[in-house]
């Protein structure tokens, strides 16, 4: 076994250490003050990941990205969670899904999203849909060669940002030994659709300046040719999507975890109280060791879970594994920082307490703690008939 990165792949995590360092990090306190990322200054960001050569590093060379490997990509992603979400959603990762586009869709969507002509979001959740996805009410009917849809979607990430949206409606019901489930196709809305409105969602205290949206369909007419992969096959294309997302999550917060780490650090070597360095007690000493553990673990893990997916290995529980350690992880190890600081951590001068808030939402979005470990558990299981 070889952990060592390539020097491809250090180059990767210094470079995109480096653009977050100079480019993200100087515009956070105001955007954690306002709440709001300037229209200019995420064009700005765009255009300086474009100048560096990593807009689209996810998608493929053919269509025009870096065709970045999923453990080289982690990296990315690692490096990104350092910094405010609100400002690296700029630096363009467009959705996988879109590989799944046939060759219209592929010149009007996918090439300007990997080109940051436009911009994507994707939208699946629902008022009274989150973890059971085949519970969605937004449904779109038959109309000729036409779909009417109706119904509303939720905690729509960064979709205040997005030139078009990718949007899995129920199209039909399945008789299943379960009872009857929802047959989900997926669409590309384009923003300005007669009957498609996007409006500002909720306030959260996770991730300020990185916007959910709520998305209304109100007889909203979507033509075949909107449909992406085929009818009813929603969940076909959904899946390594899904994977993705994460190995994101778990990968930013890893990231995010490091740089907390490095505060409580250098804080524990510098801060003296009773005429000695406050790292020099065991009581911040072993918490430090603790940390920096939990972290390494959850590195290994959602990298080793990147490299199962590059080498065509069954993924989905290693992936669970990776997204429910790391992002519980970064919970203690948050809470943990702050502690070492004492009351310094909770206040406005330093990110602690904004990465303490930050992590919450981690073990919510993207499938909660309780559905990976539904996913861990049922893996374990199944092969044994249980």
């Amino acid at each position: 076994m070889n952990f060592a990165l390539t020097d491809e792949q250090q180059m990767i995590v210094d470079t995109v250490r480096s653009f977050v360092e100079t480019e993200i990090y100087p515009h956070e306190n105001e955007v954690e003050r306002t709440g709001h990322v300037p229209p200019e200054l995420g064009r700005e960001i765009a255009r300086k990941c474009k100048e560096i050569g990593f807009f689209g590093c996810n998608m493929p060379e053919e269509v025009g990205g870096a065709g970045l490997d999923h453990a080289s990509f982690t990296l990315v992603e690692r490096e990104l969670g350092r910094g405010s979400m609100a400002l690296t959603v700029f630096f363009g990762r467009p959705s996988g899904i879109l590989m799944a586009c046939n060759d219209e869709q592929r010149e009007r969507y996918l090439l300007p999203a990997v080109s940051g002509e436009k911009f994507d979001a994707l939208a699946m959740t629902e008022p009274d849909a989150g973890s059971d996805v085949r519970g969605m009410k937004c449904f779109a009917r038959k109309d000729g060669d036409d779909w009417i849809v109706n119904g509303t979607k939720h905690f729509i990430s960064h979709a205040n940002i997005a030139d078009f949206v990718i949007v899995f409606i129920a199209t039909g019901e399945e008789d299943t030994p379960r009872g009857k489930k929802k047959l989900i196709t997926c669409f590309l809305v384009d923003r300005g659709t007669p009957g498609f409105e996007i409006r500002d969602g909720y306030e959260s205290v996770s991730h300020r300046g990185y916007k959910n949206c709520i998305l209304n369909f109100d007889d909203c007419r979507l033509s075949s040719a909107q449909i992406l992969g085929e009818v009813h096959k929603g969940f076909d294309i959904a899946n390594d999507w899904l994977y993705a997302t994460r190995l994101t999550v778990a990968a930013t917060s890893v990231g995010r975890a490091r740089r907390a780490f490095d505060y409580a650090l250098n804080y524990a070597a510098e801060r003296k109280q009773f005429g000695k360095p406050i790292g020099a007690n065991q009581g911040v000493s072993f918490k430090l060791a603790d940390m920096i553990t939990e972290i390494d673990a959850a590195d290994l893990l959602t990298l080793s879970a990147a490299w199962r997916l590059d080498q065509g290995l069954p993924s989905n529980r290693e992936i669970a594994s990776a997204k429910v350690y790391a992002t519980e992880m970064l919970a203690r190890v948050t809470d943990e920082a702050i502690q070492i600081y004492g009351g310094m951590g909770l206040m406005d001068d330093l990110p602690l307490a904004r990465f303490w808030r930050d992590a919450r939402v981690e073990r919510i979005w993207d499938g909660t703690s309780e559905i990976q470990r539904h996913i861990i558990s049922r893996d374990l299981l199944r092969p044994l008939g249980a």
